[in-house]
Parts: C-alpha cells; sequence; structure tokens
C-alpha cells in the first residue's frame, strides 16, 4: 500500500523540491501541497470528516510554514488527528530543536538541505509508526476511532465549591449516552475520584509519567473499568508522588487518551500545578466552578487572571459554572460573569445537597437518583457542552466556544438548575 504524504510549504521553490523528492521514494504518494497551516488543519479535517482512512500517514511540515509556527502547527495536527505522524524539516537539526519537535508531538525530523536517504528512512519509519497506532485503534470495541476526543477539565475556584462532583457526573453522562468516556484524577496531591466512586485501585496516573511513547496496551493496563463503563485514570493513593506527573508527562497522557477515548474529563482540582496546566491548555473545553458566594467567586477571579498571564488560557476560553445557585442569592450568574470576565455556563446546578448526602457518604455517587435536581442539572450541562449524544444538544443560542472546535459552542441558555 503506498504512503500518502502531505507536504506543508509556504515557499513555492521548497515546495517543488520536497514534492519532487518525495516523489522518488519508494510507494510514495504524495499529494499537492499545502501552504499555509491553516490549509494543512482544514484539508486534514476535511479528509477526516470523510474517513479516518483518508488521512495521510506522513505529514511534512517546513521550518518556515506560517502563519502559525512549525511547533505550534505540529501540536494542532498531533492532538486533533493522532494517527498521522508529522515530520519537521529544519535547517536547525541541533538536540534542542529535535526535543522540542518531540516535545510538541513530531515523529521525525530531517535536515535542510534534503538527502534522499535520510528523508526515506524518516519517512518510511513514521509511515510504519501511523500504520501501527491505525492499526491498534482498530482493535477493540470501546476504542475510539476519530480524529481526536473532546477533552474538558474541571477545576475549581477553590476547595469544596464541587469540582469532583461536577467532573463524575459530566463523564457519567457522556458514557451513558454512547460515547466511550476516560475520567482522570489530575488532582494529584488530593484527588477524591477514588472514594466518591467507592473504587480500590492499584495503578495511577503516575505510573504513565516517565513512559515516553504510551500506546494503547499500556494506557489500558493503566485505566481502572468502573461497573458504569467509564475508564478511570486516577490520581496516586500517595499525594507526594503526584510530583512525579510533570507537564510534558501530562501531555504525553492527555494526547493519549485523547486518541483512544471519545470524551475525556479531567478534574484538575483547586490547586493547579504543571500537569494540570498543560491539560487546562490542551482542554477543548476548560471548566472553572464556584460557588455563588464572595470568597469563591474572587478565588474565580484569581483563577482566571493566573491563567491568562501565565498564557495557560484567555479568559474568553474559560467557562464558569455556578454550583449551589438559588433564584434568592445576591449573587446571580450575570454578576459572576462581569467580575470573572469569563463566559458563564447557561445551565445553573441548584443548591441541595440533602439529595446528594447518601450517595456521598457511601462513595457511591454513580448511584444518584435520577430525579435529583443536581444530577439532572449538570447531566444538561453535559449537553450544552456537546458531551452527550443527544438531539437538545445540538439546539442553543450564542455564547462560548471551545478552543479546539473551530466552530461555534455554545454555553450561554440559561436554565435554573449545586452539590
Amino acid at each position: 500500500m503506498p504512503t500518502r504524504i502531505l507536504p506543508a510549504v509556504g515557499d513555492a521553490d521548497a515546495a517543488r523540491s520536497i514534492t519532487t523528492l518525495l516523489s522518488q521514494l519508494p510507494d510514495a504518494e504524495p499529494v499537492a501541497p499545502v501552504v499555509d497551516s491553516t490549509q494543512l488543519v482544514d484539508t486534514l479535517a476535511r479528509l477526516a470528516a470523510e474517513s479516518v482512512d483518508e488521512l495521510p500517514e506522513v505529514v511534512v511540515v517546513h521550518e518556515r510554514i506560517g502563519p502559525v509556527p512549525a511547533l505550534e502547527l505540529i501540536r494542532e495536527v498531533a492532538l486533533r488527528f493522532p494517527a498521522v505522524g508529522v515530520i519537521l524539516v529544519t535547517s536547525d537539526p541541533g538536540p534542542g530543536l529535535f526535543q522540542a519537535a518531540m516535545d510538541y508531538g513530531a515523529r521525525g525530523l530531517v535536515a535542510l538541505p534534503l538527502s534522499y536517504e535520510e528523508l526515506a528512512s524518516r519517512v518510511q519509519a513514521v509511515a510504519q509508526w501511523s500504520v501501527g497506532v491505525r492499526r491498534h485503534l482498530g482493535s477493540g470495541g470501546d476504542v475510539f476511532t476519530g480524529v481526536g476526543g473532546t477533552v474538558v477539565t474541571v477545576g475549581g475556584a477553590k476547595g469544596g465549591v464541587g469540582a469532583t462532583l461536577t467532573a463524575i457526573q459530566l463523564a457519567l453522562a457522556a458514557q451513558a449516552s454512547g460515547r466511550p468516556t476516560a475520567l482522570v484524577d489530575m488532582d494529584l496531591q488530593a484527588g477524591d475520584i477514588a472514594s466518591y466512586l467507592d473504587v480500590q485501585f492499584r495503578r495511577s496516573v503516575v505510573d504513565l509519567a516517565t513512559i515516553n511513547d504510551i500506546s494503547p496496551r499500556v494506557l489500558a493496563d493503566a485505566v481502572f473499568r468502573h461497573d458504569t463503563g467509564l475508564a478511570l485514570l486516577l490520581a496516586p493513593g500517595e499525594g507526594e508522588r503526584g510530583e512525579e506527573v510533570t507537564d510534558r508527562a501530562a501531555r504525553q497522557i492527555v494526547s493519549a487518551l485523547r486518541s483512544r477515548y471519545e470524551v475525556v474529563v479531567i478534574d484538575c482540582g483547586a490547586q493547579l500545578g504543571g500537569a494540570g496546566a498543560a491539560a487546562v491548555e490542551m482542554a477543548d473545553a476548560a471548566l472553572l466552578v464556584t460557588t455563588p458566594d464572595v470568597v469563591a467567586v474572587r478565588g474565580a477571579k484569581r483563577a482566571v487572571r493566573m491563567w491568562d498571564r501565565l498564557q495557560i488560557r484567555k479568559a474568553e476560553e474559560t467557562t464558569v459554572v455556578v454550583n449551589r445557585h438559588t433564584r434568592g442569592t445576591e449573587i446571580q450568574p450575570a454578576l459572576i460573569e462581569k467580575i470573572t470576565g469569563t463566559p458563564v455556563a447557561g445551565t445553573t446546578v441548584p443548591a441541595n445537597f440533602k439529595e446528594l448526602q447518601g450517595a456521598v457518604d457511601a462513595g457511591r455517587v454513580h448511584e444518584l437518583d435520577a430525579k435529583s435536581t443536581v444530577k439532572q442539572a449538570l447531566w444538561t450541562l453535559a449537553g450544552e457542552l456537546r458531551l452527550v449524544k443527544a438531539p437538545e444538544a445540538d439546539h442553543r443560542k450564542g455564547g462560548g466556544r471551545f478552543r479546539g472546535d473551530r466552530g461555534s459552542v455554545s454555553f450561554r441558555r440559561r436554565k435554573d438548575g449545586g452539590g
């Protein structure tokens, strides 16, 4: 089977040179080059919409591609199209750039001026990797074979505002609708997902921290399959081990999960370390849960500003979820939106802890009564975020966007609905 190769080269002369050399490779099938980063992503998205099998095995990115810098473009392709292997063509093949390219998701690096032998070797290796990934993704009944699952992070404005319960119920809603879903506890020092779901576990996210190439089999060994069907990747039982999960490790873990599951929900807790920050930066949607009180709303404002300063995420790309909402409270969603400078989810979660207490105390929040107003609100929120397969998730008005989705995704349908 010929190897389909898509060059992404802005300079016309360089494009002709690369295409000519690629056409001489054995079993190579170079296609017409794209001239900029936007055209590359749009072309891959169009091909993926027809079928994942239509995607090229190899994309060759020239270092001077624009307007998005080459490394950022490689990260975008690696995240959205995880079975496509990317090769960077550069005039600076030093160890520093090589390491950076690998960190951003490239599968190979080729030096300028191009050498036939080097290019042939890299293309062959990357093509074999791509074929292997597609073969793994195609095995197993619960494997998502799309162009990249939806990643949603859930953080708390401060401790105790209900971020973990929110993350769990969003994941349960997605799984119940028929979408293979992973729930990740990235609150590495104090994660409570295992306690909320009555899970005794041996493996954790730490077991993936030192693995450079997380295969589907390695990932499957690390996750815990819950009775609900959720794939759980849990925080370590010994909180001090959380430091072993670096931001680089977190990126690799999130990328592996995105390629394996249709929905990935990550509980980042209230204290955002390097790993959590990497997850928030990579996410399609970043939720920040707050309660309608002065302390929590101030905490949400501080978190949003910090994320913006550290270039983790812009305020307009963060969505605040209001938990424990009542009609009579002085601080309403519109005021929270004004204070934080972020979109606020249209679905609010009502203050009704009594209906939660039994399930929380028993560590069985997955068995929360379907009549629970809190559960109903959180599952409605899952629909608002397009995490569930439901017709009502397609009907919405104006609002925010997922950063990773170039189309509009509304967060603004107001409805009374915290845990």
